[in-house]
């Protein structure tokens, strides 16, 4: 696996988006916070042993604090949070449904999108900062199991698919490909992430196809701009969200990496969806045959008030709108037809083209919108005392993945199932709980139980799950499934996984059956 962040500092430091110096004397450090008004950052360097005094100055040295001020002023100014004057949604040419396409359109695009993976020209970007707090666990939230009968987490899931997919690949053309794996991790994730990934043996990958890049961080802020400290000895940091991928594939030399290995296709998408369709052929063909440069999976709203944001046209610009922003009466304007005006949903799924990827980062980055997060910031006070607020007390500063569709020239929209391709993992299980893995199992577990009659199976139990090392949508399972009554709980597998069972002749005492 190649870890791209092992060229930076291992510091918290080492992922700040800043460009300014990595270094200077303490009266320069001081100098540059009492010009930018952050002196009292220093209020308690006098306090720090030695080694902790050290430690401080290289992460205010690699604090562009001067910047930071900036994007304070910009992000809480609200000229970037301003509701747009005029909406419409996608023009008609550039959105097409997977549900209603011609079904040889549908097939070309998959033949597409197949070809592509099997040349090497296909990569797959995955955002995997998050830990699971909300799940009620501290690990990165790509190993979090929902409690499917095989145990598999999210990144099995993933990167099992990945290998599928090569396969298909290889099936359509003779050639074996590959698809790179980039995976976004932040500083709390990065380590875990990367050991785990080398305890499973990236489940099957190269690793030399697996690249861990860390994503930026920004200071945090009170309401009156002063960036607050996390300890005496430690500034206040947090991420910089998901749209600080750009920045970061940059800083780490990812779009380097893209060329160099003739990578022309990114999908784009975060780690939080089971039913995820990475790499998929149809939207990578799509997208391709279109001509985009940039495209967005989206599904319809399930109601008016659905709080999700959507695709559409907003002054003129691609761009996703959030509820928040649209305004309920717009949010309930129809068609002719009784549809919703504003139905194509974001689900986080995007394409994009190594060159449009290039020219964000080296054009468009600074001018990505800024968004205010309110939040209780824990921190140390004014009297050296630790302060865990109860309410919102300051100011985290986010970019967003998707604010880069208004610098497309060659924008596209590709609508999906709801019930095939986007089931989000957000919260932990209770009463009342959506996205949660419940409802993640639930999802996944009943897509599954839909190939398998498709197939000319029988589904009687809810517990019948579907390797992806067996099948990627459904393809190749009219052999192992057909005529056959699925009563208990089962887990239909790969021959490399059936061997493997067969082998430690575990699979029943783990209560499982193939199904054979």
């Amino acid at each position: 696996m190649t870890s791209t962040t092992s060229t930076s500092s291992t510091s918290s430091t080492s992922s700040t988006s800043s460009t300014g110096s990595t270094g200077g004397t303490f009266g320069e450090i001081a100098e540059r916070l009492h010009r930018a008004g952050q002196r009292h950052l220093l209020a308690f360097v006098d306090e720090l042993a030695a080694d902790e005094r050290s430690s401080f100055l290289r992460q205010l040295a690699a604090v562009d604090v001067e910047r930071a001020a900036t994007l304070f002023a910009k992000a809480t100014s609200g000229e970037d949070a301003a509701t747009p004057t005029t909406m419409a949604p996608l023009p008609d040419d550039i959105v097409e449904s997977e549900a209603t396409c011609d079904p040889e359109k549908l097939l070309e695009y998959q033949r597409t999108g197949l070809e592509e993976i099997s040349r090497g020209r296909v990569a797959v970007l995955l955002m995997a900062g998050g830990q699971g707090t909300r799940l009620g666990v501290n690990y990165p939230k790509g190993m979090y199991s929902v409690g499917l009968p095989s145990e598999k987490t999210l990144f099995r899931i993933q990167a099992e698919r990945l290998r599928r997919l090569v396969v298909l690949a290889k099936q359509q053309t003779g050639r074996t490909g590959k698809i790179c794996w980039y995976i976004m991790t932040s500083g709390a994730t990065n380590a875990t992430t990367e050991n785990y990934l080398k305890r499973n043996d990236y489940f099957g990958l190269n690793p030399d196809d697996v690249v861990l890049f860390e994503q930026g961080v920004l200071p945090c802020f009170d309401f009156d701009g002063k960036i607050l400290l996390d300890a005496k000895g430690a500034v206040a940091l947090a991420p910089d969200g998901n749209g600080g991928i750009y920045r970061a594939m940059k800083r780490h030399g990812v779009l380097e990496d893209m060329r160099r290995r003739g990578i022309c296709y990114v999908h784009a998408y975060s780690v939080d969806n089971i039913l995820v369709k990475v790499a998929d052929p149809a939207f990578v063909g799509y997208c391709a045959r279109k001509g985009a440069e940039c495209g967005a999976k989206v599904v319809k709203k399930s109601r008016a008030d659905e709080a999700v944001g959507v695709v559409c046209l907003a002054d003129g610009r691609y761009r996703v709108v959030e509820y928040s922003e649209i305004g309920a009466e717009t949010a309930r304007l129809t068609r002719h037809d009784g549809s919703l005006r504003f139905d194509a949903g974001n689900i986080c799924n995007h394409f994009f083209t190594v060159a449009f990827l290039e020219r964000v980062a080296d054009v468009h980055e600074p001018d990505l919108k800024l968004h205010v997060a309110r939040k209780k910031i824990p921190h140390v006070g004014a009297d050296g005392r630790r302060v865990a607020p109860s309410r919102p007390n300051g100011v985290k500063i986010e970019k967003f993945v998707f604010d880069v569709f208004e610098f497309s020239k060659k924008f596209a929209a590709w609508e999906v199932g709801r019930g095939g391709e986007f089931s989000a993992l957000k919260n932990a299980d209770g009463a009342g709980a959506v996205d949660c893995p419940s409802t993640c199992r639930g999802d996944l577990l009943r897509l599954h139980g839909r190939w398998i009659e498709k197939a000319g199976g029988i589904v009687r139990c809810p517990d019948v799950e579907v390797s992806p090392l067996l099948s990627y949508g459904g393809e190749n399972l009219e052999v192992r499934v057909k005529g056959k009554v699925f009563d208990r709980k089962t887990v239909l597998l790969s021959d490399e996984e059936l061997l493997i069972l067969n082998n430690n002749n575990d699979m029943e005492s783990n209560g499982l059956s193939n199904g054979d």
